[in-house]
């Protein structure tokens, strides 16, 4: 004997047995929502990555593995100090970046003597020190600092100037360029990498 097929409950009967305030859902609306699409994961370019060692290497494998990585940094570094395009980092890449570094490297800036001068405060104020030459420290760290602060403010405002002439439909942040002179305004000139392209005093 065959069991008797049960029909589905009403539609009205199921809205009654529901609480108050109840919101169907999308599905029982009838409504499809689209399926997401996966996000893509971004695989690593291969090229740039290292070559690491395996290993059944032999020791004259892992040895000349080891000087191609050495002579692989040292052209990365030359690359960088030259101010060659293709090693240069993102901070330091693009026409906007090279301008900055000139504005910066065509004159002295008081933000090389930055660091100098701190040391030379911070021997003054040592509690050993006779008055006189503590408060001298002071006032000649507080007269340092406000040098430092004007000389990146003429940078800044003379960068500004360049970027508008030069390149008026730029891209670039001016508050990320600003940083950017500020930084290596504050860097000694042997020190600054890329390596200047002008001697101090040249017109850009």
């Amino acid at each position: 004997m065959t069991e008797p097929v049960q029909e589905p409950e009403p539609e009205s009967s199921q809205e009654a047995r529901r609480p108050k305030g109840y919101t169907p859902s999308k599905k029982e609306r009838g409504i499809v929502t689209p399926k997401r699409p996966r996000p893509r994961v971004r695989r690593p370019d291969v090229a740039n990555q290292p070559v690491r060692p395996r290993k059944d290497m032999t020791k004259e494998e892992r040895r000349a593995l080891r000087e191609e990585r050495r002579k692989r940094r040292q052209e990365i570094m030359e690359g960088m100090r030259r101010g060659d395009e293709r090693y240069l980092t993102a901070r330091d890449r693009g026409p906007e970046r090279a301008l900055a570094r000139d504005v910066v490297d065509r004159r002295r800036t008081v933000g090389t003597w930055f660091f100098g001068g701190a040391l030379v405060v911070l021997f003054a104020s040592s509690p050993g020190m006779p008055e006189p030459i503590r408060l001298a420290g002071n006032v000649l760290w507080a007269l340092l600092a406000v040098a430092v602060i004007v000389d990146a403010t003429l940078l800044c405002r003379t960068l500004k100037k360049l970027i508008r002439e030069r390149f008026p439909d730029t891209k670039e942040r001016m508050g990320s360029l600003y940083l950017y002179v500020v930084v290596r305004s504050v860097t000694f000139r042997r020190m600054r990498v890329p390596e200047p392209r002008v001697e101090l005093g040249q017109a850009i």
